[in-house]
């Protein structure tokens, strides 16, 4: 079970970045690598291919380590760390902050 999971809102923690908030829309978790929203801009040169026909320079997000974001937890609304807990036979994701288990 990943601690940071895809359309989960974080917080970047470290780098150029530092401080921004988004949801994640890619988890790589073999590589331990996340992309998330407005974070991270890189130009990529696209060529001209049969399904993009314009070619020209293209700003996307890039990927970042995870563990330079922190996971915002819906109920208190804080950057925490994320714990785990048993709930009716389930495991879920727990807020050390406050407490409260989360998917």
């Amino acid at each position: 079970m990943r601690k940071v999971r895809k359309g989960d809102r974080v917080k970047v923690i470290s780098g150029n970045d530092k401080g921004k908030i988004g949801r994640v829309l890619v988890v790589y978790p073999e590589r331990e690598r996340i992309i998330v929203e407005n974070v991270r801009m890189i130009t990529k040169h696209q060529r001209a291919t049969q399904t993009m026909r314009e070619p020209g320079i293209v700003r996307r997000e890039g990927t970042i380590h995870i563990s330079n974001v922190l996971p915002i937890c819906s109920d208190c609304g804080l950057p925490t760390r994320v714990g785990f807990t048993v709930v009716d036979g389930d495991k879920m994701r727990r807020c050390n902050q406050c407490g409260k288990a989360f998917r």
